[in-house]
C-alpha cells in the first residue's frame, strides 16, 4: 500500500505506541483517584500537558484534553457563544471550514445566533478586508481554520488575530491540520483558542486538545465529573493523552526537517501530474499551502472513480475530507473557490507523509496518468481534441 491520505488520518508512530502501552496494561488507573495507580495516571497526564503546550507555545494550564478536533471545536465555539451571548450573537467564520465548525455554527443559527460566512477566492484564502467589513457591534467570535483539510491552503491567522484583538472579539482557530506540520505559536498567531487532534500528527485516534488562553471564559456544553476544568468532563483517556504528547514532542523535534522533505515530494507530485496530464489543475494556492497536501482536478472524469482505481493499484487517496466522504454533494470547499459541480466531482486529494518517498511519488504519477486516460476514454464528458 502506498498511503497518501494523511489529512484523513496518519499512522501511529512506533515511539507513540510504545509509550501508550504501559497505560493500557499496567498503569491503567483513573487519574481522578487518590491511590498509587491513579496518581501515576495523573502525573502522566500533567507531563503530557506540558509537551502539548510546548509544541504550540502555550502554558500547560492553558491546555485541556478532549476526544479530538470535533469536540475541541464544539467546546470552543459553543462555549464562547453561550458565555458572551448577552454581549452579542454574531459569529464570523469562513465558507471552507471543516464540518465540525460549519455544522456547529449552523446549530447556533438555529438557536438565534447570526453567522457570517466569509468568502474565499480562487486561491482558497479569505481577504482581511472582507473580515473587517463583516465585523459588527454584536460580533463576539471569529472562528477560522489555520489550514484547510481539503486543499491545504493556509489562512493569514496572525492578521486575523490582530483584527480580532483590536475589536475585542474572541478568536478561535481550528489548528487540526496545521499543528505538527508547520510552526504554530499561539502568541504569535494572536489566537484565544486553538483546536488540536492527535491522529493528524501520528498520534492515536479519539484524543485531542484545546488551547484556551488564560483569562478566556467558556460556558460548559458538556456535564459530568468536572474533569478538565468542567469543559471536557469524563474519565480521561490516559493512553491517548500520553500518545498525543509523545506525537507532539516528536513533531516539535522534526518539524523543520519534515517540512523540507514533504515540500520537496509535494512539488515533484504537482509538477509530475500537471506536466504530464492535459487539463489537470491544482486546487488552492500553490505557495500558501501545507507541506504534502495536493488537490488536483481533472476535466471530464469523477474523482471517486480515480480513488477506486488507485485503490485497486494499492494506492490510498481521497476526493476530499474524510468527514464528508459519504456525502454525494460536491465539496463545499471546492464550490467556495469557484468550481462548478462537474469540476468539483473531478477532484483528487493526495496528502503525503514522512513514510512516503520519491519512488512512490513517481509510481503515483504514472498510475494517475494511466487511470485518467482510461476514464477519459469511457467518459461522455471528455471531448477529445
Amino acid at each position: 500500500m502506498i498511503y497518501m491520505d494523511h489529512s484523513a488520518t496518519s499512522p501511529v508512530k512506533k515511539e507513540v505506541f510504545e509509550v501508550m502501552k504501559p497505560y493500557l496494561k499496567e498503569s491503567y488507573g483513573n487519574a481522578s483517584t487518590f491511590y498509587s495507580l491513579g496518581r501515576e495516571a495523573k502525573v502522566a497526564m500533567e507531563n503530557a500537558r506540558e509537551n502539548v503546550a510546548k509544541l504550540i507555545g502555550a502554558n500547560p494550564e492553558e491546555i485541556i484534553f478532549t476526544s479530538g478536533g470535533t469536540e475541541s471545536d464544539n467546546i470552543a465555539i459553543q462555549g464562547i457563544a453561550y458565555k458572551l451571548q448577552s454581549k452579542g450573537k454574531h459569529i464570523i467564520t469562513s465558507s471552507i471550514e471543516h464540518p465540525a465548525v460549519i455544522e456547529t455554527c449552523k446549530g447556533l443559527e438555529n438557536k438565534g445566533f447570526k453567522v457570517s460566512y466569509l468568502p474565499v477566492y480562487k486561491n482558497g484564502i479569505i481577504k482581511i478586508s472582507d473580515l473587517k467589513k463583516a465585523i459588527a457591534d454584536e460580533t463576539i467570535l471569529i472562528t477560522i481554520m489555520h489550514a484547510n483539510n481539503e486543499i491545504g491552503t493556509i489562512q493569514p491567522i496572525a492578521e486575523i488575530g490582530e483584527v480580532a484583538k483590536k475589536h475585542d472579539i474572541k478568536f478561535h482557530c481550528d489548528g487540526v491540520q496545521s499543528v505538527g506540520k508547520i510552526p504554530v505559536d499561539v502568541n504569535k498567531l494572536n489566537v484565544d483558542l486553538l483546536s488540536v487532534s492527535a491522529h493528524k500528527l501520528h498520534g492515536p485516534k479519539g484524543v485531542g486538545a484545546l488551547y484556551i488562553k488564560k483569562g478566556t471564559k467558556l460556558k460548559p456544553i458538556l456535564f459530568g465529573g468536572g474533569q478538565e476544568n468542567d469543559l471536557s468532563p469524563g474519565t480521561e483517556n490516559i493512553p491517548g493523552i500520553v500518545g498525543l504528547a509523545k506525537a507532539c514532542e516528536i513533531a516539535k523535534l522534526e518539524l523543520e526537517n519534515n517540512f523540507t522533505y514533504l515540500t520537496n515530494l509535494q512539488e515533484k507530485l504537482i509538477d509530475g501530474v500537471l506536466d504530464n496530464i492535459e487539463e489537470s489543475y491544482l486546487n488552492g494556492d500553490r505557495e500558501k499551502r501545507l507541506p504534502g497536501n495536493v488537490n488536483f482536478r481533472f476535466t471530464g472524469i469523477e474523482g471517486e472513480s480515480i480513488v477506486l482505481m488507485l485503490d485497486s493499484k494499492g494506492i490510498a487517496g481521497s476526493t476530499g475530507s474524510a468527514c464528508s466522504s459519504k456525502k454525494l454533494t460536491p465539496s463545499h470547499v471546492l464550490k467556495a473557490i469557484g468550481l462548478e459541480d462537474l469540476d468539483s466531482h473531478g477532484s483528487l486529494r493526495l496528502t503525503i507523509g514522512m513514510e512516503n518517498n520519491e519512488e512512490e511519488v513517481i509510481t503515483v504519477i504514472e498510475e494517475i496518468k494511466s487511470i485518467v486516460e482510461t476514464l477519459r476514454s469511457m467518459s461522455p464528458l471528455w471531448k477529445k481534441k
